[in-house]
């Protein structure tokens, strides 16, 4: 089973809109500048003890180096990253019109976003989206409850 999580606005959030896990400490700080989501460390944690892969999949052109390195920090272990530029190059391949993320080319079955577009994009193309917002409190168990109900539909 694979998951994967969208960065900006949905695990790097802006600390002034949503509650943030503590900074990193000196130098990391310095380095690695975007915040994460509260309750973002624990439940990537224990996704890395389950099953389940653990993908980031961002239009950002952040590096994998740069990504890898942020959550190592916070002990979680990233099994794969899917940029802009990875995502062009094996996914739209210069497509007009072709969605911003496809997670369905890379079989995975949860994919986690703020975007409006993207869960629209989910519907429209048979992937699931979870769409989060600052607002959702219950993010990290409403994913819980998402994963254990896909788990289960696999077994059936």
């Amino acid at each position: 089973m694979k998951i994967s999580f969208d960065l900006d606005e949905t695990l790097f959030v802006n600390p002034t809109e949503v509650p943030i896990e503590p900074e990193l400490k000196f130098p990391y700080n310095k380095i690695y500048k975007d915040k994460l989501r509260k309750g973002t460390a624990e439940l990537l944690k224990e996704i890395n003890s389950s099953d389940t892969e653990l993908w980031i999949y961002t239009t950002s052109n952040r590096s994998e180096r740069y990504i890898r390195g942020i959550f190592r920090h916070y002990g979680v272990r990233i099994d794969s990253i899917v940029n802009a530029i990875r995502h062009e190059k094996e996914v739209a391949k210069g497509r007009a019109n072709f969605p911003s993320k496809y997670p369905a080319a890379y079989r995975i079955d949860l994919h986690v976003d703020d975007e409006k577009s993207v869960y629209e994009n989910g519907i429209a193309n048979g992937f699931r989206v979870y769409r989060i917002s600052n607002d959702d409190t219950e993010w990290a168990d409403n994913i819980r409850k998402e994963l254990a109900r896909i788990k289960r539909n696999k077994a059936d």
